[in-house]
């Protein structure tokens, strides 16, 4: 078993109070295990990681999973205050990134799945539908030192079922939208002074989403793309005293922003921004307007209508809840919003995402949004053990300047291996004979594995 430092056992620790001390010990193991194993990440390659492989009473620790009871958003509230008393400093703004993915899986006894638009094979002209589960994920963006671009550390994840699977359980069916309505309300309530931005792709542009956020106590930035077909209307003017009857809820409907965007007339400011690591400049059309579609009441949003001059991307149009920011935040926000894509493509490649082979509900309720989860754990140990400094792995043929995930992943499992962790029996000196180069390329490698 690992023997991991003082400051790593007590980060742990916070989350003891989730749980019972049986499960918050046997929640360890799987902790230690699952950082641990390459391939699969199964409750038996945790145990195989951790040398119990001839554990008898090896069902103890799928009970975590599958029946111990602890709440996961009592984890996710800890999980999202550690993340912030680490990572983000005080009193300093969040920005929370929210999006869904697919996470294929078959099988009978799976309830769960249903058929879902794979964004990896679907292309604009041709939408390709794959069997497995949905989870909506919302993650915090915070700075890490050891690479310029920002991190998404996911701290709440959520089974998002489809329309036919839900009826199908005799669950009430919940769209996107009010997912990320119940998520939001969450983190209000566990961070009621901070201020909160909001940031998600065109699936969670809507009014309703909008009204949620304006409408909190203290509220909520929301930032997501906007349809060139949107119905965006002046504010109504002043009532005259002789008009009898309800004040109008809007004026004159503006032009289509697919409209300003063939307009020759329409006058383009220019913009100097970072985006993706590269500077860039955009030309912009902004406005405060209206948003209303039939049967809902309109939200005041300011949108931003963006092109670039060079056409190295398709003009786009964006809105934020919030009519007072500025041109410049929304459009970096909304660049920011991929880091979350890459948080997905890590979780795959190095922490087995889609490599889980529970199929009882509740075990599948919980064993995702535990993955999701320790790719924040990870990081946060990273933070701890390394606060400045990251060690990346080098080569004479390659020279990395920031550390990615599997740098992070790597310095953790070498902390959990380390040498002084274990007692060597003198009365065993082939221990010593292991070349130190020999010994230190299969640590990397065992540290590198996936």
């Amino acid at each position: 078993m690992p023997n991991p430092s003082p400051e790593i056992i007590q980060l742990l620790s916070v989350f003891a109070v989730a749980v019972t001390a049986p499960t918050y010990a046997k929640a360890l193991v799987l902790i230690y295990g699952t950082i641990l194993a390459p391939g699969r990440r199964t409750v038996t390659a945790a145990l195989r990681a951790v040398g119990l492989k001839d554990e008898k009473h090896f069902t103890n620790y799928h009970r975590v999973l599958n029946r111990d009871r602890w709440s996961p958003w009592v984890v996710s509230k800890i999980l999202l205050a550690l993340i912030i008393l680490i990572f983000v400093p005080e009193g300093a703004p969040l920005v929370l990134l929210i999006d869904e993915t697919l996470e294929r899986r078959r099988g009978k006894k799976i309830k769960y799945k249903g058929w879902f638009r794979d964004p990896v094979l679907s292309t604009r002209q041709h939408v390709v539908k794959t069997l497995g589960l949905r989870w909506v994920c919302l993650a915090i963006l915070v700075p890490v030192p050891w690479s310029q671009r920002m991190w998404a550390l996911p701290f709440m994840t959520i089974p998002a079922l489809g329309e036919t699977t839900s009826a199908k359980l005799g669950k009430p069916n919940r769209t996107l939208v009010q997912w990320a309505e119940l998520m939001i309300d969450k983190v209000r309530r566990w961070q009621p002074d901070r201020e909160i931005t909001l940031v998600g792709d065109g699936s969670y542009a809507a009014i309703v989403l909008v009204q949620r956020c304006q409408r909190l106590q203290k509220p909520v930035k929301l930032v997501s793309r906007l349809r060139l077909d949107a119905r965006l209307f002046d504010f109504p003017g002043p009532q005259p005293k002789s008009k009898r009857g309800p004040k109008p809820q809007k004026g004159d409907r503006q032009t289509k922003l697919s409209e300003l965007l063939e307009d020759p007339k329409t006058i383009w400011q220019a913009l100097k921004v970072i985006l993706y690591g590269k500077e860039h400049v955009v030309e912009f059309v902004t406005g405060v307007s209206l948003w209303h579609t039939p049967g809902q009441d309109p939200v005041p949003i300011r949108w931003v209508l963006v092109r670039c001059p060079d056409d190295s991307f398709e003009p786009a149009s964006f809105f934020c809840s919030d009519t007072c920011s500025t041109i410049r935040q929304i459009i970096i926000w909304l660049s920011l919003r991929w880091n979350i894509e890459v948080t997905f493509e890590e979780l795959r490649a190095h922490l087995g995402f889609e490599t889980q082979r529970q199929w009882s509900d509740r075990a599948i309720e919980r064993t995702t949004p535990c993955l999701f989860g320790l790719f924040s754990l990870v990081t946060l140990m990273a933070k701890i053990l390394y606060p400045d400094t990251l060690p990346v792995r080098q080569a004479s043929w390659y020279f990395k300047q920031e550390a990615s995930f599997s740098d992070v992943l790597a310095a953790v499992r070498s902390h959990l291996w380390n040498g002084s962790n274990y007692k060597m029996s003198i009365e065993n000196p082939d221990l010593f004979l292991i070349p130190q180069a020999t010994l230190l390329s299969l640590l990397e490698a065992a540290c590198y594995s996936t």
